[in-house]
């Protein structure tokens, strides 16, 4: 039986979806037939960032069909970008833990249970995330697990491990559990990457609340208990997408660089950052000549490479749009 609604949750589930409609009954079935929560009081969040399909109309759906297992809360925000639904997710959640899965995410059946108790066990985890393995509507193409990271599967053994933010070592956002107390403390309310939107390559979304978390002092985790699947349909691995994601990751590399590093630093990331990847792109076209082509993999790295190198010019350039946009908005006023 449900606790009073006025009672303190323990951990909050958060949706982002976007035209989720036909993705949200496999993940909310999932959630709904979770084991060991006898004893937490939780809840579930859906984030519709502007969707045109039938999400709403699915969300109430189920709302009716669970209506006395726990709240399932649907919210509309209007601001396009993986980066502004979570924040929305975050502010109207009441659960002092919030877990992020993605509509394509499906957790095991004690996924949840394992999240909480680790939060528990770990009190100075601001953040942790588990496994996450690929279901794969078609095979991926010949050496895939080189760049499967890209894609938010993540395997990274047996033990518990903190990772590495200093090096952009992270989870993805998929399937990962905060600390509500780390991310209100130390998360602005204005990300400076907002996720993928039409005509907008850059990613990094998932990883700038970490990097502001782990400058807050505390710990970001790798729970190898907790098992999720994240639903890959076949034209995530089609070359367009392919390359249009790896030059999005590398565009984000300088921004993300930046967040916790000291201004006497700042140009000799930039140095780092171009020089760096310029002769990474050298040696891979020396060493793949014959393949880079035709081979899928091999492109995927040398076109992340490229958006590494350039991403110091798209942060600049997106810092004077921000500045033009900031202008336009204080004469208006």
């Amino acid at each position: 039986m449900n606790k009073l609604v006025n009672d303190i949750i323990d951990i909050s589930v958060a949706i982002p979806t976007y035209n989720g409609a036909s993705r949200l009954p496999k993940i909310l079935d999932s959630l709904f037939n979770q084991t060991g929560l006898e004893t937490l009081n939780w809840e579930i969040i859906v984030v519709d960032n502007n969707s045109s399909d039938t999400t709403q109309e699915v969300v109430h759906n189920y709302q009716k069909l669970y209506i006395n297992r726990c709240p399932l809360k649907y919210f509309m925000e209007t601001q396009q970008g993986a980066a502004f639904a979570r924040l929305r997710a975050v502010h109207e959640s009441r659960g002092k833990l919030v877990a992020f899965l993605d509509d394509d995410n499906l957790p095991a059946p004690d996924w949840l249970a394992k999240a909480y108790n680790f939060g528990f066990e770990h009190p100075k985890a601001g953040a942790w995330s588990g496994q996450i393995h690929g279901d794969f509507e078609v095979k991926p193409p010949e050496k895939f697990e080189k760049i499967q990271a890209f894609l938010a599967i993540r395997e990274h053994g047996s033990q518990p491990h903190l990772f590495d933010p200093d090096n952009l070592r992270l989870p993805p956002g998929a399937a990962l559990v905060i600390r509500k107390q780390a991310w209100c403390e130390n998360v602005p309310q204005r990300p400076t990457l907002s996720g993928k939107l039409p005509g907008v390559l850059v990613q990094g979304d998932d990883y700038e609340p970490l990097l502001y978390i782990h400058s807050g002092g505390w710990e970001i985790w790798y729970n190898p208990a907790m098992h999720t699947y994240h639903q890959i349909p076949y034209w995530r691995l089609e070359k367009d997408y392919l390359l249009t994601l790896a030059r999005g990751c590398g565009l984000c590399t300088f921004q993300l660089r930046l967040i916790n590093s000291p201004s006497w630093q700042k140009p000799i990331i930039l140095l780092k950052t171009i020089l760096g990847n310029l002769r990474r792109l050298l040696k891979h076209l020396v060493k793949y000549k014959a393949k880079s082509e035709s081979d899928i993999i091999t492109l995927f790295e040398m076109e992340f490479y490229w958006g590494s190198m350039l991403s110091p010019f798209y942060s600049f350039k997106s810092y004077f749009n921000r500045l033009m946009v900031n202008n336009v908005t204080m004469r208006h006023e």
